[in-house]
């Protein structure tokens, strides 16, 4: 008889999720964390297999990455997994590793922009995109999110009016979160050949955080990397943390499109961005090679989950605007007729629930908050049932 839960996505329980030492769970202190995106599940036996047999080999030394990772570069698995799954072949020659995704995009500010420029984002956005920014003494142009019902996600952006500020005020950045966070947003072909039309008459260097590709849900299609679309002018910035629940091992991998920018990223001293370690690079190729059948079924649950979430919505806190995601574990809640004022997880957390701080998303987030649903169905409704009160 086969196990219809192989991986035991719906075996958590509250001692084990209360007794963990990562920041999800430990840093607030409440009975329910569904806030920072970190699943609750263990990662694929294959990839904690691979973690714990480096570790027991006792060698953690300088490696040499032809036998840590069985002959194939991670760089090079990356190709392939791009050619089969999104139907685009980046350049092997063209990837550089990376600790995380916000490395590769400060690199990408600091080699393209100059104090005052300005940066185009799609909002709300992923708060470090906002902080990026900032800190570098750029300026944000804002996309706004609307509320569409004919998009087949729910939502949609205004490229025209986009274009028409780009002409009088211009920019020198795109940056792409695709999939979106938090709205759980998947681009469309035409969204992004829009997009790439307005980085050529623009003249924008893409950076694409595309660190939510492999989590599109099947009756949303496929993700495409914007890269398709405007590869000359294009760096697509991915990591397997989001999908594979990989975080804490800190590797990434930046695909640099731009030849300029190629040149002047490849002209920088040996070791100036830091280099990743063993652990990242292990965990990532045995992910992207071995462990796909685990992630199948956590995109099952986390599918059934986004669904689970209206129903529990509706039957504790109907005014909660909500619409699913098309991809991503994460649900953009609109609690603005609830009257809990612009941060409504402040009254969540009063409650016993910490979730993601709308106004942290930029302006947009005023009135909202963010949920992650990567759990099991059991603590997921106990979640909802608590933020009612």
């Amino acid at each position: 008889m086969t196990d219809p839960d192989p991986f035991g996505f719906e075996a958590l329980t509250f001692d084990w999720l209360r007794a963990k030492p990562g920041t999800k769970w430990s840093k607030h202190g409440v009975p329910y964390a569904a806030w920072v995106a970190d699943m609750d599940f263990p990662p694929a036996p294959v990839i904690c297999d691979a973690l714990r047999e480096l570790a027991e080999r006792g060698d953690l030394c300088y490696p040499n990455w032809k036998f840590f990772t069985g002959g194939t570069a991670v760089p090079a698995l990356y190709s392939e997994r791009c050619t089969r799954r999104f139907g685009w072949t980046p350049n092997e020659a063209r990837i550089r590793e990376l600790d995380d995704v916000m490395q590769g995009i400060q690199i990408v500010l600091h080699f393209c922009t100059e104090p005052g420029d300005r940066v185009v984002v799609h909002t709300p956005c992923y708060p470090p995109f906002l902080h990026a920014i900032e800190d570098h003494g750029r300026r944000v142009m804002s996309v706004p999110a609307i509320t569409d019902p004919e998009s087949p996600t729910g939502w949609s952006f205004d490229h025209d009016e986009l274009d028409q500020r780009l002409t009088v005020d211009g920019a020198k950045v795109l940056l792409l979160c695709n999939p979106h966070n938090p709205t759980g947003h998947v681009f469309s072909a035409d969204e992004l050949t829009a997009l790439a039309d307005l980085a050529e008459r623009h003249d924008l260097t893409i950076v694409s955080d595309e660190i939510h590709a492999d989590l599109v849900y099947r009756s949303s299609g496929r993700h495409r990397p914007i890269a398709l679309f405007a590869p000359d002018r294009t760096v697509t910035i991915t990591s397997a943390s989001k999908a594979f629940n990989l975080a804490g091992v800190r590797f990434a991998l930046a695909h640099i499109g731009p030849e300029d920018l190629w040149r002047q990223w490849a002209a920088m001293p040996d070791h100036l961005f830091g280099s990743t370690n063993v652990f990242g690079a292990v965990a990532t190729e045995v992910a992207w090679r071995d462990a796909d059948d685990w992630l199948d079924g956590v995109v099952m649950q986390l599918d059934r989950n986004r669904d689970l979430v209206a129903d529990l919505l509706a039957e504790h806190l109907p005014d909660i605007r909500y619409t699913p995601p098309s991809a991503t574990y994460l649900a953009w809640l609109d609690c603005r007729a609830l009257g809990l004022g612009e941060d409504p997880s402040l009254t969540f957390l009063e409650r016993g629930v910490k979730l993601s701080v709308g106004p942290d998303f930029g302006v947009e987030g005023r009135g909202f908050a963010r949920l992650n649903f990567a759990t099991s169905s059991a603590v997921l409704r106990e979640t909802v049932a608590a933020m009612a009160g």
